[in-house]
C-alpha cells in the first residue's frame, strides 16, 4: 500500500480501537478454520483412512466441518466490526467535504458527497479485509505446516518470502504508474470532449494540425503510461507465481525426498491443501487489491482532502486561465491561423482557437487580397456539386458563381436548402464532390489550414463567448496585448460599444449565462472585425439582432478597404443591401439584383413576402407565369405560396399556366 495511503488510513484505525479489537477477536474462528483445513485432512488420512480406521478419519473430517461453521459465524461478525471501522471514516470525509464546500463554494461537492466518499469507504474496507485475510491464511498455513512437519517450511517459506519481497518492491512504482494512467485517461476525455464540442471552429480556424497534434500527444502519453503499467503488472503476476505457485511445484518435485525424510502422505496432501485452497487465493486477492484498489483510494483521498501534507487547499484556477492554457497547449507557438467565433457551449473552454503566431500588427489597417491575386475575383465557383453521401440527393449541382473584389453577396433560400453548406464549401470546411472553389484564383483544396484561415473568416450563427474579460473575449486570438483604441474601435464599428460600456469596458467581466444571444453575437462580430482576412462569411451571424443593429454590423464589414462579404440572409433588408443575391431552391439557383429577382423568381418573391411586414401588400402583381405571392390566409395547408390573376370565382382554362412539368422542383 502506498505510504500516503497508509498515513491516511491509520488515523481512522486509531479512532476506532474497540472495533479493531472486535475485528481481531472474531478473526480467530476464521484462523482456526484455515488451520483445521489442512491439519484435520492430514490426521484423517494418516491416522484414519490409510491406517484402516475410517471412523477416526470421519471424526477428523467432522472436526473440520465444525471449524468451518464456527468460521462462518466469525466471518459474519467480522463484517459488522469492519462496518464499525469504515463508516466513521466515511462520516469524517463527509464532514471535510461539507466544510470545504461551505468555505470555498466547491462546485464538485455533490459528486464528492454522493460518489467519491462511497468509493473511499468501500475501498478502505476491502483493503482492510483482504489484508487481514492474507495474514490469517498465511499464519494458519505456516502454523499447520509447523505442526505437521517442520521440514515443509524449508520448501514453502523461501519462495513465499521472495514473492512477497518482489511484490512489495513493485508496489510503489505500480501505484504511481496507475495514477499516471488515470490522469492521462482523464486528460484525453477532457480534451476530446472539448474538441468534439467545437469541431466547426476547428475547421473554420484551420486549427486541425494543432488540435490533432495535441490529441496525438495525449494519446501517445496514455500509451506510454499503459505500457509502463503493463510492465509493472507483469512483475506483479511474477510475484504471485513465485510466492503462490512455485511452492506447489517444489512440493511436488521434492515429494520423494520429503517422504524419505519422514513426511507422511497426509502431511504432504495437507501442505498442498494449505497452499492451493487457503494461501494462494488470499495472496492473489491481496496483490490485486493492493495493486489497484490502494492506488484508487490514494487518488480519491487526495481529492476529498486536497490540503494534503501542507494543510492548505490549492487555489482554484480561474475559468479564463484554464481556457487560455488549453488554447496555448493545443497550439504551441502558433501558426498565423485566424478565426472569428466558436461553436462551443458558453462558459466552457474552447479547444480550437490556437493562440497562433500573428502578423506584426494585430489589426492591419486594410484587408488586402494576397499578392499577385488582384486580377482574380474574391470567390469563384465552377461546376460546384456537393452531396452528403454517395447515394444522397445533391445539395448543390453544377453551381457557377463569381464574387468580385470588394463584392457583397447575399444568399437566400428556404430553411435547410443548403445555404450553410455553401458557406462551408467556400470556407474550405467541406470538399466538393465535383467542381472547384477558388479564393483569389487559388483552389481551396490546395491550400493549407494557415493559408485558408488567412483568406477568409466564417462567423456561424452560434456565437461563442467564455467567462473572462471583454478584452479576452474580443482579442484572445492576438498574441500581444491589444490597444484599447483598436479594441473599442472594432466594438463601436459593429455596434457593441454600448454592451462593452455596460460590462465595464475592456476589463469588464463577461458572464456568458447573463448575456442574451444577440449580445453574444455582438461580441463575436467585434472579434471577427479584428481578423485580417479579406473575405468574411456571415452565416446568419446577426439573426438575434434587430434590423438596425444588423445593418450597422454588415456596414462595418463592407466598409473595410479591400474586404468582400457573403451574408446568409434571413431578412429582406439584408438581401436588399447586397450587390447581388443568390437564391437557392434545391439544385436550382438564380442570381441577380433585388429588382431582377423580384421580376423573374417566384421563390424570391415568396421569400420577400414572408420576410416583409404582413400589414403591407407583399409585392406588385404582374408575374409572367400569372401567379403572385400573398401574405397568407392562415388556413390549414396555406403556405402563402401563390394566387392566380383574375377575378375571384373565375374558372381557369386547362393549361392557362403553360403546364410544362415541375417548376423549380415543385
Amino acid at each position: 500500500m502506498p505510504p500516503e495511503t497508509v498515513r491516511a488510513v491509520l488515523p481512522h484505525l486509531r479512532r476506532t480501537p474497540r472495533a479493531v479489537l472486535w475485528l481481531l477477536a472474531w478473526s480467530v474462528p476464521e484462523m482456526a478454520q484455515s488451520f483445521f483445513l489442512g491439519y484435520a485432512l492430514a490426521r484423517a488420512l494418516d491416522d484414519g483412512f490409510l491406517a484402516g480406521r475410517p471412523g477416526t478419519g470421519m471424526g477428523w473430517l467432522a472436526a473440520a466441518g465444525i471449524s468451518a461453521v464456527l468460521g462462518g459465524v466469525g466471518t459474519d461478525r467480522v463484517h459488522v466490526a469492519l462496518a464499525a471501522i469504515a463508516e466513521p471514516m466515511r462520516d469524517d470525509l463527509v464532514r471535510r467535504v461539507v466544510h470545504r464546500a461551505l468555505r470555498d463554494a466547491d462546485g464538485a461537492a455533490v459528486s464528492r458527497l454522493t460518489h467519491q466518499t462511497e468509493i473511499a469507504r468501500d475501498t478502505f474496507a476491502n483493503l482492510l479485509l483482504v489484508s487481514r485475510t492474507f495474514v490469517l491464511s498465511a499464519g494458519a498455513a505456516l502454523a499447520g505446516l509447523l505442526a505437521l512437519a517442520p521440514v515443509l517450511l524449508l520448501i514453502v517459506i523461501p519462495p513465499l518470502a521472495a514473492g512477497l519481497l518482489l511484490f512489495v518492491a513493485t508496489l510503489r512504482p505500480l501505484a504511481r504508474r496507475q495514477e499516471e494512467f488515470l490522469a492521462a485517461d482523464e486528460a484525453i476525455a477532457a480534451d476530446l470532449g472539448a474538441v468534439v464540442a467545437g469541431l466547426r471552429d476547428i475547421e473554420a480556424s484551420g486549427a486541425q494540425p494543432w488540435v490533432a497534434a495535441g490529441a496525438d500527444a495525449r494519446i501517445d502519453g496514455e500509451l506510454r503510461t499503459a505500457r509502463a503499467l503493463a510492465r509493472w503488472g507483469t512483475l506483479r503476476d511474477l510475484a504471485v507465481g513465485v510466492a503462490g505457485h512455485l511452492p506447489v511445484v517444489l512440493l511436488l518435485g521434492t515429494a520423494p525426498w520429503l517422504l524419505g525424510r519422514g513426511v507422511t502422505p497426509g502431511a504432504l496432501v495437507a501442505a498442498l491443501a494449505y497452499l492451493t485452497q487457503s494461501l494462494l487465493p488470499a495472496l492473489e486477492n491481496l496483490i490485486l487489491s493492493l495493486g489497484t484498489a490502494s492506488a484508487r483510494l490514494a487518488v480519491v483521498l487526495r481529492r476529498l482532502t486536497p490540503e494534503g501534507a501542507s494543510g492548505a487547499a490549492p487555489r482554484p484556477v480561474p475559468a479564463k486561465d484554464t481556457r487560455l492554457r488549453a488554447a496555448r497547449r493545443h497550439t504551441g507557438q502558433g501558426d498565423g491561423t485566424r478565426t472569428a467565433v466558436g461553436c462551443g457551449s458558453a462558459g466552457q473552454p474552447d479547444p480550437l482557437n490556437p493562440g497562433p503566431q500573428r502578423p506584426e500588427t494585430a489589426v492591419p489597417p486594410e484587408r488586402q487580397p494576397p499578392d499577385a491575386a488582384a486580377d482574380h475575383p474574391a470567390v469563384s465557383l465552377h461546376g460546384l456539386t456537393f452531396a452528403y453521401g454517395p447515394h444522397a440527393e445533391p445539395v448543390l449541382r453544377g453551381l457557377d458563381l463569381i464574387l468580385p473584389l470588394g463584392g457583397h453577396l447575399a444568399v437566400a433560400g428556404p430553411s435547410g436548402i443548403g445555404k450553410s453548406t455553401l458557406a462551408a464549401l467556400i470556407a474550405g470546411m467541406l470538399a466538393p464532390d465535383q467542381g472547384e472553389v477558388r479564393l483569389w484564383g487559388r483552389d481551396v483544396r490546395g491550400l493549407g489550414p494557415r493559408e485558408r484561415a488567412a483568406l477568409r473568416v466564417l462567423v456561424p450563427q452560434e456565437a461563442y463567448v467564455f467567462s473572462g474579460t471583454v478584452r479576452e473575449n474580443v482579442s484572445y486570438l492576438c498574441p500581444e496585448p491589444l490597444p484599447d483604441a483598436a479594441l473599442l474601435a472594432s466594438c463601436a464599428a459593429v455596434g457593441a460599444e454600448g454592451l462593452v460600456g455596460r460590462l465595464g469596458g475592456p476589463e469588464g467581466r463577461v458572464d456568458p449565462r447573463s448575456l442574451s444571444a444577440g449580445e453574444r453575437q455582438l461580441l463575436a462580430l467585434a472579434r471577427a472585425h479584428l481578423v485580417p482576412a479579406p473575405l468574411v462569411l456571415l452565416d446568419e451571424a446577426t439573426c438575434h439582432l434587430d434590423p438596425a443593429a444588423e445593418a450597422r454590423a454588415e456596414q462595418a464589414f463592407t466598409a473595410r478597404p479591400g474586404g468582400s462579404l457573403i451574408v446568409v440572409a434571413h431578412r429582406i433588408s439584408a438581401a436588399r443591401r447586397a450587390d447581388r443575391i443568390l437564391v437557392m431552391d434545391g439544385t436550382h439557383t438564380d442570381c441577380g439584383t433585388h429588382e431582377e429577382l423580384l421580376a423573374r423568381s417566384p421563390l424570391y418573391r415568396d421569400l420577400a413576402g414572408s420576410w416583409a411586414d404582413r400589414s403591407h401588400p407583399a409585392l406588385l402583381q404582374g408575374d409572367a407565369y400569372g401567379v403572385d405571392p400573398v401574405t397568407g390566409t392562415g388556413l390549414t395547408g396555406d403556405g402563402r405560396h401563390v394566387v392566380a390573376h383574375g377575378p375571384g370565382g373565375q374558372v381557369e382554362a386547362v393549361g392557362d399556366l403553360r403546364d410544362r412539368g415541375t417548376f423549380h422542383s415543385e
